[in-house]
């Protein structure tokens, strides 16, 4: 018996595809309908991981299956290719960035081809290349002059050592992630994408996305964060000399005014810099909490610290109530206006706060039911429903009517007014990296910012740097950022910060659709292809590239460059590959690979000492718990690989990693296989017209078979993979039924077994498509199955001719019974008197009533 030699086939019908050019879509519009389907693209890091296998498969049945159903489908790939991981790689290795990303882009490349994936490769980009990058750069330039882009200080984690910017992410408890220095904030001019003014067409777009999981669309909702309130102005009393008066506070609860115990501003609010000039304890302080650095989750979780100043701030409604004005350090400057006023009553962090520095608690919201006289609070902020009480002309109003009366009275005495805030900040896009795309922009000492003109784009990054010493490597140069202005020719320099990598991802999906033009995209090209028809990535991107993403496409959009208004309109996030995790007794994490088994079958080192198996956990080379693709590929095939990312479990769940499902997936290819060598000699010829002899059991092998083209149809298009691969075992657990019941075929029998074999060859095209052409080609197929049509269901033979209908005698289940569909009542009430359960309760006379409800129930009444 043969075995399918999954080496030698897998690299000849790759070939096979390349050389017919199957997945090369047209620039434009070629008379069928459009499909753009598009995995996130991958960093490159050298080697691809089993995330890669899961989210490229996925990504290719649907490309692969919408080309069967007659789209024309784009499904292009490129590659991520600038970021701080090759700076270090250079660092630690002496070889130069672009080498390092080249090479691994080059191996990378061919383990993707190595999956038989369905990728138009002649579209193939990478954003470090000066082909892709110099667009960027032009589009910085249009969006500076339309106001999108601007330059202003801003707070930043600064590491010391390192001296660089560190995102919140690289600050680990108050550290660099690299250099373990305490970081610092400092304000530094940046570069920023003014991606605020278009916060409320991001939000309500989030309606438009029907296609996207509500999870993401909840998260980016909560990202952009629009809230309605209040501004209220605080006269201010002790405030240091040369400053304002007053102190404005942004709130979401201007109905809680009366239960206010304090005001607190940020640690970087301009009163307390001013502060601190004055007063050491106050510059001391500051610096503590600097040593937080600016991630909000970092602020959020430390611990509530204040330092009370001389300043004393005058309620808004009690002309003769003077609240204490503190520095706190969970006050964000970046939210509202850095300045916050606490009502402990009704909100948890002002209550700890106030618990803390022994302040007053004075509740205001009265809950439903609560008496007014004994109502208190104790360790627990009330933030539910009820109306308001202690607060003057708000009492008895609700909670949303007295928000309306407050912002009513605080316009009316001028101390206050309406306002609509968003959490959404403007998106700061400079890197002091050498890895990235420089900024376009000359500062001159006369001219102040000049862009670059046009026609020096793209501006290219030095081969010679040096990355050895601390900071930025493009500042340290000492010719690359010399130049004349262009505006008036006096010496001036080039901007030395490189954009963050983001800014690259936010418009690759556009580029692909006209990958080589002179121009960023043909417009007809982009306007035919966007947007994405199917998005496909980790949840993790659910914030900040797909937000950036859907930004860049509104402001090119607004620049003139493309008509999309959203990039992306399916979405889908696949789950996470988990595996095992091991340890050897010192602790040490232990790789899938070093494990073997003592004879009573007990996991053991291979030098034969005990192991403590962990929880299953996403794969990571900080657990060791990886499984390298490349050795799976080696040894059992690319289409078992395949099969088993879609089988095991929905796609967007997690999904675990066994040995023993590789294997099994394995072996069922080898089923598949056998099932169609071993009778393909016996078929009529392909095509051959169906003869009239079906039998009883063929008939039922051709409704098996129809009804899984439905099924599968049906579940692809749901992305219900893992059912599609039940449905397909489903059927060849049929096919073995009834080769293994036909002792002697007739003409109609091979005709069925024929149509059943090709359906399924047919149906695993897109999911094992290596072994689904060599199966095709086995039954007669001249043609590559990646160019032929998907299997179409015929109606009549996916709905059942016979139907069981459930028995009951006085409501209680006697039995069942099988009849031809749409039956006369008559004969389902014969054929249910005639059951045995039910003959013996009728012994002793008729039935009072017979009830028939047509293919459902038939009910006795005795």
């Amino acid at each position: 018996m043969s075995r399918y030699n999954f080496k030698e086939n897998e690299a000849k019908w790759q070939a096979a595809w390349e050389q017919a050019a199957c997945f090369n879509a047209p620039n434009t519009d070629d008379g069928r309908p459009k499909y753009y389907v598009l995995e996130m693209f991958p960093y490159p890091s050298g080697r691809i991981h089993m995330g890669h296998v899961r989210n490229y498969t996925i990504g290719d049945v649907i490309a692969r299956y919408k080309a069967a159903r007659g789209f024309s489908v784009l499904h292009p790939m490129g590659w991520d290719a600038f970021g701080l991981p090759a700076e270090n790689a250079a660092k630690l290795k002496g070889v130069h960035p672009r080498t390092w990303t080249l090479e691994n882009i080059a191996a990378m490349r061919a383990q993707l081809k190595g999956m038989g994936l369905a990728i138009d490769w002649q579209r193939e980009i990478a954003t470090c290349h000066p082909d892709y990058y110099r667009h960027e750069q032009k589009m910085f330039l249009d969006f500076l002059a339309a106001g999108l882009v601007y330059r202003k200080e801003s707070w930043v984690n600064w590491d010391p050592v390192d001296q660089t910017v560190l995102a919140n992410e690289q600050v680990i408890e108050g550290r660099g992630w690299r250099s373990g220095a305490p970081v610092e904030q400092r304000k530094l001019a940046q570069w920023f994408c003014r991606i605020t003014d278009f916060a409320d067409e991001l939000l309500d777009g989030l309606d438009s996305l029907s296609r996207w999981p509500e999870k993401v669309r909840v998260m980016q909702a909560k990202w952009i964060g629009r809230s309605a309130g209040a501004r209220v102005f605080f006269s201010l009393r002790g405030q240091p000399r040369g400053v304002a008066d007053r102190l404005e506070v942004f709130t979401t609860r201007p109905d809680t005014l009366f239960g206010a115990s304090f005001c607190a501003i940020s640690p970087n609010h301009p009163l307390a810099a001013a502060l601190a000039k004055e007063d050491a304890a106050v510059a001391d302080f500051i610096a503590a909490c600097a040593r937080l650095g600016t991630s909000q989750e970092a602020i959020e979780t430390a611990e509530k610290q204040g330092l009370r100043t001389a300043m004393r701030a005058r309620h808004p409604f009690v002309e003769d109530m003077d609240l204490p004005v503190y520095i706190a350090n969970f006050v964000l400057m970046d939210y509202g206006t850095g300045a916050i006023f606490g009502c402990p009553a009704h909100d948890q962090r002002d209550l700890d706060f106030a618990r803390k520095y022994d302040l007053p608690v004075r509740p205001v919201v009265l809950p439903p039911d609560a008496d007014p006289k004994t109502f208190a609070i104790a360790d627990e902020a009330y933030v539910g429903e009820g109306t308001a009480y202690n607060s003057a002309f708000l009492d008895r109003l609700s909670v949303e009517d007295a928000k309306a009366a407050a912002i009513a009275r605080l316009q009316e005495l001028g101390h206050g007014e309406g306002a609509t805030q968003y959490r959404l900040r403007d998106w700061g896009v400079s890197r002091q990296r050498y890895w990235g795309c420089p900024i376009p922009a000359i500062h001159c000492g006369d001219c102040g910012i000049v862009p670059v003109p046009e026609s020096d784009l793209p501006v290219e990054l030095p081969d010679d740097v040096d990355l050895s010493g601390p900071g930025n490597p493009l500042a340290r140069h000492p010719t690359w950022s010399l130049v004349d202005c262009p505006r008036c020719g006096a010496a001036a320099r080039r901007e030395t910060d490189t954009f963050d990598t983001f800014f690259e991802s936010s418009w690759y999906f556009a580029r692909f659709c006209s990958p080589r033009a002179a121009i960023a995209f043909e417009r007809a090209a982009v306007d035919h292809w966007l947007p994405v028809d199917q998005y496909i990535g980790g949840i993790e991107h659910a914030v900040l590239h797909l937000l950036y993403a859907r930004f860049f496409t509104k402001a090119l959009k607004q620049c003139g460059y493309l008509s999309a208004n959203e990039p992306f309109a399916g979405l889908f996030t696949q789950g996470m590959i988990c595996h095992e995790t091991y340890c050897d007794p010192d602790g040490v994490w232990l790789s899938p690979d070093d494990i073997r088994q003592d004879p009573g079958g007990e996991p053991v080192t291979a030098d034969g000492r005990p192991v403590r198996v962990g929880r299953s956990e996403k794969m990571s080379k900080s657990k060791n718990n990886t499984v390298d693709p490349a050795r799976i590929i080696e040894t059992y095939g690319a289409d078992t690989a395949r099969w088993f990312m879609l089988s095991d479990s929905p796609p967007e769940r997690d999904m675990e990693w066994t040995a023993a499902g590789i294997e099994g997936a394995f072996r069922f290819m080898q089923r598949l296989w056998r099932l169609v060598t071993e009778a393909a000699a016996d078929l009529p010829a392909p095509g051959s017209p169906i003869p009239g002899d079906i039998a009883a059991e063929a008939l039922s092998l051709r409704r098996a078979t129809h009804k899984t083209i439905a099924a599968v149809t049906e579940d692809i298009e749901a992305f219900r993979f893992n059912r599609a691969v039940a449905r397909i075992h489903e059927l060849a657990n049929a096919l073995s039924e009834f080769r293994t019941g036909s002792t002697s075929m007739t003409a109609g029998d091979r005709w069925v077994l024929r149509e059943s074999l090709e359906t399924l060859a047919r149906l695993c095209g897109p999911m094992v498509p290596h072994l689904a052409e060599e199966l095709w080609r086995c039954l007669g197929g001249t043609r590559l199955l990646a160019g032929e049509a998907w299997p179409q269901a015929d109606a009549a033979l996916t709905v059942d001719t016979a139907i069981t209908v459930a028995v009951q005698v006085n409501g209680k289940l006697r039995g069942t019974v099988d009849l031809p569909r749409n039956s006369p009542d008559d004969t389902a009430r014969e054929a249910a008197l005639a059951l045995p359960a039910v003959a013996r309760l009728l012994a002793d006379g008729p039935p009072r009533k017979v009830i028939v409800v047509q293919n459902r129930i038939v009910n006795v009444v005795i």
